[in-house]
């Protein structure tokens, strides 16, 4: 069943994921290997949602219609507990796993092929600020924004200009964005990782 999408109004932040209420309403998962448990829950003082992978790969989305003319900033924090398999090559399939992610989906055009992501991830080890291509598709891009378990078991604020991303990495103007997901994922190399995720929201500049 396709849920309402969640459109800009005004110039007001979006919000995308209201963990921190008890709030999953929107959100369906997608499965691409095996399941990632997602639940929401009581961690330092505040309610998350707490991602637990054991060789799997799932996500949960949320159908949106986001205006990055009005809101180009997405703001996150997440926290993992550590980082599995620090040694894979996160930039072949084999290594395609991360602890922790978040990726925006923009639609080109009517059939699946024209669908975009940008997905930042917690990096086991590569740079962060570094990018690369999705080792399954071309049509996804990769950014580090942390790196290493420097700062594992810790809350982290994130903030990405989501719309100079995207000119950056395909060269053009984004259309609207279509989808907000979240996943932590070990199924390529067989591990085990938690994280969890707090608020997800657009913000103006």
């Amino acid at each position: 069943m396709c849920l309402p999408f969640l459109s800009w109004a005004g110039n007001e932040d979006v919000n995308i994921a209201r963990f921190s209420q008890g709030n999953l309403n929107g959100w369906q998962s997608r499965t691409f290997s095996g399941v990632t448990y997602y639940k929401l829950v009581h961690e330092d003082g505040k309610t998350v949602l707490r991602a637990d992978s054991s060789a799997a790969a799932s996500g949960l989305y949320r159908e949106v219609n986001v205006d990055l003319g009005e809101t180009p900033i997405l703001n996150w924090t997440w926290k993992v507990d550590r980082i599995p398999a620090a040694s894979a090559d996160e930039r072949t399939r084999t290594g395609d796993d991360y602890p922790a992610r978040v990726y925006v989906v923009f639609s080109r055009g009517l059939m699946l092929w024209q669908t975009y992501a940008i997905n930042y991830v917690w990096s086991s080890r590569l740079p962060v600020g570094s990018s690369w291509p999705n080792a399954f598709t071309s049509n996804a891009r990769m950014i580090a924004v942390e790196s290493g378990s420097g700062r594992a078991g810790l809350w982290v604020f994130e903030r990405r200009d989501v719309r100079a991303d995207y000119r950056r990495l395909f060269g053009e103007e984004p259309g609207r964005v279509d989808a907000v997901a979240v996943m932590t994922d070990t199924d390529n190399t067989g591990t085990n990782a938690t994280a969890w995720y707090g608020d997800i929201w657009f913000s103006s500049e």
